[in-house]
């Protein structure tokens, strides 16, 4: 823990008891920020709401300061709020680097990984470049494909960890780590005729993209055809390129020279999917388990990142 007390008036005294800094309540509270939400904070840290609410209470408690001020529905930082943030984050990534580095230095093994392609491609290089160089005895094995696929394979054992695109839920099931605004994407090459069904290019059902995809052109009784089915998001993004269709990603990882197309172009608005991790039925394995806890921290200081440019 680490302890604080402002002196207003004969400035920081060594001597006097100061009082805690758990923690918890600080990881608690920064997944409140990244989360815009106490309930997808609960969702985070594996706590329920109304503990999530008794944690900040206690941290505000400790400090004397309010961090949080209510704007009707929503929750705002307040001044003493948005610098706790800061220090917060820091402390936080210390002391997890601290522990990786002093008291798991020996950990090894393998943990076989699987993730959606895109995922991959776009945030998880960094991410598993930093866990191996601190935990250079671990092999990850890791495998790209489609969620559904991903899931068939967990259920039969094949996965230690699997990150998967799913329908917003709870946190039975799994620890959403990354909220998947979904935005309509085509290339400079396609031109759209609105007297003629919208050609489509998207990956094989179950996907849930495919399936905000369809829901929301019926919704507004768009008309529609399957121009291209690919179960590889590079495969998807070339047909796009080459003008055979419009199709659906993550906002936060449209490529370079592919274009977002929205309601001034008659395209509904789709509601946002998630990115859940899975751990296998079970205890996991310390290499595991602390891929896991990696993962997870990292997403959330790249969600912040992203938020703050």
């Amino acid at each position: 823990m680490v302890r604080f007390r402002e002196e207003r008036q004969t400035g920081f005294n060594l001597s006097t008891p100061l009082p805690p800094f758990d923690f918890d309540l600080l990881r608690t509270f920064v997944a409140v920020v990244d989360n815009a939400s106490f309930t997808r904070a609960a969702e985070r840290v594996g706590r329920t709401q109304s503990t999530v609410s008794l944690q900040i209470k206690k941290l505000e408690e400790g400090l004397g300061r309010r961090v949080f001020e209510r704007d009707g529905r929503d929750f705002l930082l307040t001044p003493d709020g948005e610098i706790l943030l800061n220090y917060a984050r820091q402390l936080l990534h210390l002391a997890d680097e601290a522990r990786s580095r002093i008291l798991e230095p020996d950990i090894e093994g393998s943990v076989r990984l699987g993730t959606p392609e895109d995922f991959a491609t776009v945030y998880l290089p960094d991410i598993l470049a930093r866990f191996a160089r601190a935990h250079p005895r671990v092999a990850l094995e890791v495998n790209c494909t489609f969620s559904f696929s991903l899931l068939e394979g967990f259920s039969r054992g094949e996965y230690d960890l699997i990150m998967v695109k799913r329908e917003p839920q709870g946190p039975a099931g799994g620890i959403a780590v990354w909220r998947d605004v979904l935005v309509w994407v085509t290339g400079p090459k396609l031109v759209l005729d609105s007297n003629q069904p919208l050609p489509l290019v998207l990956a094989p059902a179950p996907d849930v993209y495919r399936k905000r995809a369809l829901a929301g052109l019926e919704a507004n009784k768009r008309a529609w055809r399957i121009a291209y089915t690919s179960p590889s998001s590079e495969g998807l993004q070339a047909a796009v390129r080459a003008g055979l269709g419009v199709t659906v990603m993550s906002k936060d990882m449209v490529p370079e020279g592919l274009m977002l197309l929205g309601t001034e172009h008659d395209m509904p608005q789709m509601p946002d999917a998630e990115i859940a991790l899975y751990h296998a039925p079970g205890a996991l394995s310390p290499a595991a388990q602390l891929l896991s806890e990696h993962i997870i921290h990292s997403l959330e200081s790249t969600r912040l990142n992203a938020i703050m440019i």
